[in-house]
């Protein structure tokens, strides 16, 4: 019998590359929210995927791209934290974009970090096809990549090769996590993220950036039912009124929505309680940094 391997994966990239999307396909189950919207993952979230004897910790790091507020800093931070002492590297590029500005700079960073790293053009099956070899020469220029994969995270194109490459490059060594465990996050964060979700799906323009979930309450009864109660904090009363909707409509289809999500993920039925809270500077909160899980820095 092979010998186990064990090791992380620090999927990086820009904002929109397809991150998300990649480490659910390689989990083979939904751990990481996704939406169309950049900078959706806030956190590092790792998860956890089996290939033959190998566990690969896939860490799945926000979308690095050049920060603004104290958030958008801690969001970048996370992002280039969890690449240090990665095992591999794996850098996704949307391929339909190119080689656009934050690519480059991700490059050049990489470039000059040690480890072994591994490229992923991503969105292969809606990209030129006749640009995808000049767009992995471009990228190796820049940095020689041990491996260089076309994948199609969302269709599962080339994903099967790209695991085992992963698996393959891992070093010898123990499973850190029991071999049915999916996610290192708590339920109580995913629970919050699947809610955060929807209000990316449903909201446009820049209230998704303007808001956060925080799991205030959570209780499993004796019925089998588990009774959440969340909080969406927002920055001005005019964004309140948009999330709740006309006659309160909006955030009964959000609730409605991430109800279904929670029982999927926890197998459960769901009480979801959706309180919305206007918290002009919850970005500049040390509190909500912990409940999302990232560091504080003055």
């Amino acid at each position: 019998m092979s010998a186990t391997r064990c090791g992380t994966v620090a999927v990086v990239g820009a904002p929109n590359a397809g991150k998300s999307t990649l480490v659910n396909a390689l989990v083979g189950q939904k751990v990481a929210i996704v939406s169309a919207k950049v900078q959706t993952t806030r956190t590092r979230l790792i998860g956890i995927a089996v290939e033959g004897p190998a566990q690969l910790l896939l860490v799945d790091t926000p979308g690095i791209f050049a920060p603004r507020r104290r958030l958008d800093r801690a969001m970048v931070r996370a992002a280039w934290d969890g690449a240090e002492g990665a095992d591999v590297v794996l850098l996704v590029v949307d391929a339909k974009a190119g080689l656009k500005d934050e690519a480059r700079a991700i490059l050049d960073s990489l470039a000059r970090r040690p480890g072994a790293k591994m490229l992923a053009l991503n969105k292969v099956d809606i990209a030129q096809k006749p640009r995808l070899l000049d767009l992995a020469a471009q990228a190796n220029a820049v940095l020689p990549f041990a491996e260089t994969f076309f994948i199609a995270a969302s269709t599962g194109d080339g994903v099967t090769e790209l695991k085992a490459a992963l698996a393959a490059a891992l070093p010898e060594g123990e499973w850190a996590y029991p071999e049915d465990q999916l996610v290192d996050a708590t339920t109580r964060l995913l629970a919050a993220e699947l809610t955060r979700e929807q209000i990316y799906a449903r909201l446009h323009a820049e209230l998704p950036y303007a808001s956060t979930v925080e799991t205030e309450k959570w209780e499993d009864r004796k019925d089998g039912s588990t009774v959440i109660h969340q909080q969406i904090l927002v920055e001005r009363d005019s964004q309140k009124a948009i999330v709740l909707g006309k006659g309160g409509a909006m955030i009964r289809t959000i609730g409605e929505a991430a109800r279904a999500a929670i029982a999927e993920l926890t197998g459960r039925r769901i009480h979801l309680f959706l309180h919305v809270k206007v918290k002009a500077d919850w970005a500049d909160d040390r509190a909500v940094f912990r409940d999302i899980g990232l560091e504080w820095s003055e």
